[in-house]
């Protein structure tokens, strides 16, 4: 198995500038390089209180600052963006990142999308489809010829800078639709399940449609790739230090979700652990639950949160230094993974 952090740059935090937090993202992807984590993901949101407005600049300041981590979106909201500015973009992160770059696309959420972009409930499912389909030729080929409906149309039209990896590889993130999993399928791409909010059954079910769909566009059923999410983590030698440690963080972020008037689907941390994909325990107790989920899942790839929350800096190295030493090992030994990217 193969293991990513990933944040979306929230932003709760007055007593920290918006200076401090994006330092804080990037001194945390060098981290991850440091502990051996496979790839860092940077989200796009347009909202309070996230400040992932522009992820390809937050990579490519991490590109600068790392080696050898992969460099993954998640994600490129494609529904939003003029496709051929994204490639610009991404192309020549590409190129600054010496070809670490994996993008984790999608249609995007949040109400300031409509008022931003323009976007709708109605139209967003086919901007995505429509931009990833004019993407995915713009990086494959010198000149294109395409005409659609929600940008003027090109004539040999050429895109630079080219791009260092040829093809990029390009997830799927999948929520809530089938929209999305049926997209991967049909281009023989991989899919990234949030799994954060929910508990397991809804999840699994869209896998199996991705699956599904992925044999009936033709492709071997064993090339199909899944990546999934969690909604937390926190590991210490006993459950019970984990617990008492992550309890506190748990209940601000509620009461967040209190003050943003969203109502949270596990009400308390037990019930969580107990039914969401949050991974708060003993090293041996965090390994099972993963094993629960990649029954379920056939996941090859799993993500963390970068992000501290609450943590201290030292608790917050500590349990990502546990993870790697006690949980990652044998998860990589017992769960069979193939590269990511160029790896």
């Amino acid at each position: 198995m193969k293991f990513l952090l990933i944040t979306l740059i929230t932003h709760l935090d007055p007593a920290r500038t918006t200076r401090q937090r994006f330092r804080e993202v990037v001194d945390n992807a060098v981290l991850g390089e440091e502990l051996g984590f496979d790839g860092y993901g940077v989200g796009e949101r347009h909202e309070r209180p996230f400040i992932s407005s522009s992820p390809p600049v937050v990579l490519s300041h991490i590109a600068a600052r790392t080696s050898r981590i992969r460099l993954f979106t998640a994600v490129t909201t494609l529904s939003l963006l003029d496709p051929v500015r994204a490639y610009e973009d991404y192309a020549t992160l590409d190129n600054l990142a010496d070809g670490r770059l994996d993008l984790i696309i999608g249609k995007g959420n949040g109400a300031a999308q409509a008022e931003l972009f323009h976007v709708t409930a109605e139209d967003q499912w086919d901007r995505n489809r429509e931009s990833y389909e004019l993407f995915r030729r713009l990086w494959r080929e010198p000149k294109v010829t395409w005409q659609g409906r929600f940008r003027p149309p090109l004539k040999d039209a050429e895109t630079w800078p080219r791009p260092l990896q040829q093809p990029i590889r390009v997830w799927h993130g999948s929520a809530t639709s089938r929209a999305s999993v049926d997209l991967a399928a049909r281009y023989g791409d991989p899919l990234f399940s949030a799994n954060v909010t929910n508990p397991i059954e809804p999840y699994a079910d869209l896998i199996r449609y991705y699956r599904e769909r992925w044999s009936h566009y033709g492709h071997d059923p064993a090339d199909a790739l899944v990546g999934a999410g969690s909604a937390g983590y926190y590991a210490a030698r006993t459950s019970q230090e984990a617990i008492a440690t992550y309890r506190p963080i748990f209940d601000a972020r509620l009461a967040a979700f209190t003050r943003l008037g969203l109502t949270p689907v596990f009400p308390t941390l037990e019930d969580a652990i107990a039914r969401g994909s949050i991974l708060v325990g003993s090293p041996q107790q965090i390994i099972d639950k993963v094993h629960r989920y990649h029954a379920e899942f056939g996941h090859e790839v799993m993500h963390l949160s970068a992000d501290a929350d609450g943590l201290t800096e030292k608790q917050h190295r500590a349990t990502l230094e546990l993870f790697q030493s006690d949980i990652a090992p044998e998860l990589r030994r017992s769960i069979p993974s193939r590269p990511l990217g160029g790896q």
